[in-house]
């Protein structure tokens, strides 16, 4: 490098002799929002590798083909932009994988190791055994959008806004990331260092022969580069770095459970979720003292429509199949309940949490070999996919948890819940079930899914127990509940519900 050039100059003036017959630059429309895609050509643009997936058709930028990255290296700001705001306009295509980087340069092979992507994957599922988990919106192995939000056929806007070390995106009007860089950054494991805030050119991305993708304006806003990074520098601790590194190795970040109560808000939970990382189910507890009609669960879903989080039915007690229909069950993303809520055998229904409902246990041997008898009637007969709170025993058996779960009670629950492809949760606020449970689970192929099991602000956590077990025992990617890789269960097993 030249000593009289600093070195965001020099890249500057290398890509200006690289383009002695680029285009002018387009005009800012009074706003400072300028054009980057002609309409008619790829002026301006240049692609790596496989150039020819790249094409202008009906006035779009066309990605059709194998791997290939579309590089701006037009004369806006010398092609090197810092803090700014980017709005595209695209449409993806059925499985089609796509992507927007910013801060990236130009590379003629492979996949660009500067800078970061923000996800364009409606429907794609991976390739091979690869399960690709990250839908649109996501900014790709920091901060992981896990519902889809945009249809495939469907022209949306794609919003990027970076100013200092705060990123924000937005999926038309909806914000899906908000992610302030710590100090110093978090370089996600299999990263390269040059994963962080930087600065640098945009690219468009065709991953693969198969997924289409069409981009008919590429709009940018540039921003002066000494912008202040708004609000606080998060502190990063080894739980904040250990989530990156989780996501970014495609376990699926999302607690599962999680409540608005005790006046937890669902502005506050977003706000979390994009502070710390974790993509959150916000559940509504449906049956016998709770939300008890269609009408009371639908207006929940209604009341989520516009936010980034998934909507789960909390089925409470064995009465929730005659109270709610099929149809209001399928609104939601998944359903879920416990074996907490069931009626002994001399007709005593109990909630197990409660001391004076359960009363004395005179027979703790009997009292178990019911409520395995109970759950496996629920893994087999109602239509859920989460098994919550797993192995939960009232407060005057816990002492006895390894001995009173015995072998054999444990695999007939894991066998049940396997075999009616049932994820079993790792509840945060119990800590259940036990490692040598979950142990025993995984080794029969079960499913896991994370959960918290919030009772208000103060307790929805990070996935700490979820995060433990996934080292405790070993669990693989693959072991991972991710709602949508089988039929829901009220497909499956809607008949149990009302018409």
């Amino acid at each position: 490098m030249p000593q009289n050039l600093t070195r965001r100059a020099f890249v500057g003036a290398m890509t200006a002799v690289s383009l002695a017959a680029a285009p002018a630059p387009a005009p800012d429309d009074g706003t400072g929002w300028i054009e980057l895609f002609d309409g008619k050509s790829l002026d301006g643009w240049q692609p790596s590798e496989n150039k020819d997936s790249w094409k202008v058709i009906d006035g779009q930028l066309a990605a059709e083909g194998p791997r290939s990255h579309l590089f701006y290296n037009g004369p806006v700001r010398g092609a090197d932009f810092k803090n700014f705001d980017l709005d595209v306009e695209l449409m993806a295509r059925h499985e089609c994988n796509s992507g927007v980087y910013f801060h990236t340069r130009y590379q003629e092979t492979n996949f660009p190791i500067k800078g970061f992507e923000v996800q364009v994957n409606n429907t794609a599922t991976g390739e091979g055994t690869y399960r690709e988990h990250k839908k649109t919106g996501s900014l790709y192995g920091v901060r992981n959008v896990y519902k889809q939000f945009i249809g495939d056929d469907q022209w949306f806007r794609m919003k990027v806004s970076v100013r200092g070390k705060n990123v924000q995106i937005w999926l038309d009007d909806m914000q899906v990331v908000n992610y302030t860089e710590p100090n110093p950054p978090i370089i996600p494991a299999g990263m390269e260092t040059q994963r962080f805030l930087d600065h640098g050119t945009f690219a468009l991305q065709c991953h693969n022969n198969g997924s289409h993708a069409r981009f008919r304006s590429v709009r940018v806003r540039p921003l002066a580069d000494d912008l202040p990074t708004p609000g606080p520098i998060p502190v990063a601790d080894a739980l904040f770095a250990k989530i990156i590194n989780t996501g970014r190795a495609n376990y699926p970040m999302v607690d599962y459970h999680a409540h608005l109560k005790l006046g937890l808000t669902l502005e506050q939970v977003v706000a979390k979720s994009m502070r710390d990382g974790i993509f959150y189910g916000l559940a509504l507890n449906c049956g016998k003292g709770f939300a008890e009609t269609d009408a009371e669960a639908r207006a929940f879903v209604e009341s989520m429509e516009h936010a980034p989080v998934f909507v789960a039915m909390q089925a409470e007690g064995r009465e929730w199949t005659q109270m709610f229909s099929r149809r209001t069950a399928a609104l939601f993303d998944y359903v879920f309940t416990d074996s907490m809520t069931w009626t002994d055998n001399r007709g005593k229904r109990m909630r197990l949490w409660l001391p004076d409902e359960v009363g004395a246990i005179a027979d703790p041997q009997e009292f178990m070999d019911t409520l395995v008898d109970r759950a496996v009637g629920i893994l087999e007969k109602e239509p859920i996919d989460i098994y919550a709170n797993p192995t939960f025993l009232p407060d005057v058996l816990v002492k006895d948890y390894e001995t009173l779960w015995t072998e054999t009670r444990r695999k007939k629950v894991i066998d049940a819940a396997v075999r009616n492809g049932v994820a079993i949760e790792l509840n945060d606020r119990y800590k259940l079930p036990r490692a040598s449970f979950v142990k025993m689970a995984k080794a029969a192929g079960a499913k896991f899914s994370f959960g918290t099991n919030n009772t208000g602000p103060d307790d929805l956590g990070r996935c700490e127990y979820g995060l433990q077990m996934i080292d405790e025992c070993r669990l693989a990617t693959g072991d991972i509940f991710f709602p949508g890789e089988q039929p829901k269960a009220v497909e499956r097993k809607g008949s149990a519900l009302l018409p």
